[in-house]
């Protein structure tokens, strides 16, 4: 049985216990949210070196990042290092979303590695393999049994986006940004078919229950400019994939749906609270938001602001964004600026949620000021190499260079510090 199923007959597994220590919660609230599907688990029963990881509205927020080669650029062993460094500075899930060259080899190479769960998109494994004129239910369902017989833990599948939608986003700015949403509408255009995702979701349905793949509804539709944000097809295929959640819910499959790319700021609100009202309170996956479209090589910063705001607002995972968004594929020190940015913006939003320890990190860090314990600092820093590194630049730039383990910084010096003024402060009112 899946996760979800086994919540519902009240078996607490190992998985649902895991993320009730790790979220410090009870393994009964856990089971609930994931009868209810508002937590999903993503654990394919064929990953065998994955540790669980609960997603949801009210668990601390969770950041994926994308992998994956392109048909230019990138290789299998650079695949292996972005890997690496993802999981070293705290991604809680990976996409492979591998476009070239042996996506199976690169995908088992991961899941061989990876100890977060996995997710793929299996439209870009079926139009490598048979280009882009060939979606019949027979190659759609073989792609996605292979992937799930692997190991892969999630899986976006765009089924929302129907036939009728596509007039609808032809009307926008940018039309359609995501590159499984543009594949299908062309194909749905020249055949004049509707969606055959949508027509074989039973099929796909079946597949994701013999595995316990977790389905991540793919918005196909996404807003690519702030001029297309909330409009009416986007909402229009947020609609259906509010229907496919409870058609998931009613097989017993784990579903989480995903989310709007360019929103400004005043919209995030909106859209997570319509999420949460046609979803069930699916667990909300989104990209960004981006929130300006003017700041190209900036774009980690820009949608860590939104990704701050729908966490705030109940998304439950954030897909993160690199430096090298909208010009080209991030390669290893992006990854590293990518995840440092979301994991600000994921742990911003839960500590004004004030979800269970949410500060404790914070709170120790402050301790650890307070005694200018430079080496515990850097432990608790969300980025510890780069804080020793600036430490370590500030130290080189002094005219005291060996004053590391010293009561000051460098941009106080000793007869200017405030800590170190509080300090005798303290101890003199003691």
């Amino acid at each position: 049985m899946t996760q979800m199923e086994q919540a519902r007959n009240g078996v607490i597994t190992p998985e649902i216990r895991h993320v009730a220590e790790v979220e410090q919660r009870s393994p009964e609230f856990i089971a609930k949210g994931v009868a209810e599907g508002r937590i999903v688990i993503p654990a394919n029963i064929n990953h065998k070196s994955l540790v669980p990881c609960g997603i949801g509205r009210e668990l601390k927020t969770k950041i994926n990042a994308n992998l994956g080669n392109s048909t230019l650029s990138s290789c299998p062993g650079a695949e292996q290092s972005k890997l690496n460094i993802a999981l070293h500075y705290g991604a809680d899930t990976v996409m492979d979303l591998s476009t070239g060259g042996d996506i199976n080899t690169i995908r088992k190479a991961m899941l061989e590695r990876c100890t977060a769960p996995l997710g793929t998109v299996p439209v870009y494994e079926i139009v490598a393999r048979y280009g882009g004129s060939d979606f019949s239910r027979e190659k759609i369902l073989e792609v996605i049994q292979e992937q799930a017989e692997q190991g892969v833990d999630y899986m976006t599948i765009h089924a929302g986006l129907l036939r009728k939608y596509v007039p609808l986003a032809l009307k926008r700015k940018l039309g359609i940004v995501s590159r499984g949403g543009a594949l299908l509408a062309a194909w749905m255009q020249e055949h004049e078919k509707e969606n055959p995702f949508y027509e074989a979701f039973d099929e796909i349905l079946e597949i994701c229950r013999k595995y316990d793949v977790t389905l991540s509804l793919g918005d196909g539709l996404r807003p690519g400019c702030l001029a297309d944000a909330s409009d009416e097809a986007q909402f229009a295929e947020l609609d259906t994939l509010g229907e496919l959640v409870f058609r998931c819910r009613a097989a017993g499959v784990q579903a989480m749906v995903e989310g709007p790319g360019h929103v400004p700021l005043d919209q995030i609100q909106e859209n997570m609270e319509r999420e949460q009202k046609v979803c069930g309170d699916a667990p909300f996956y989104i990209l960004g938001p981006v929130v300006i479209d003017c700041a190209p090589g900036y774009d980690h910063f820009v949608a860590g602001m939104g990704g701050m705001m729908g966490a705030y607002y109940g998304a439950a995972m954030l897909c993160y964004v690199t430096p090298k968004e909208h010009l080209g594929l991030p390669n290893a020190d992006d990854v590293r600026r990518g995840v440092v940015a979301f994991k600000i913006a994921a742990h911003a939003a839960d500590v004004a949620l004030h979800k269970p320890g949410a500060r404790d990190r914070d709170d120790a860090i402050s301790d650890a000021r307070a005694a200018f314990d430079w080496e515990k600092q850097f432990s608790l820093a969300l980025d510890p190499e780069w804080a020793r590194e600036l430490r370590q630049q500030a130290l080189d730039e002094s005219s005291a260079p060996n004053q590391h383990g010293s009561e000051y910084c460098t941009m106080c010096g000793p007869d200017f510090c405030s800590v170190r003024l509080s300090a005798r402060l303290k101890k003199t009112a003691k």
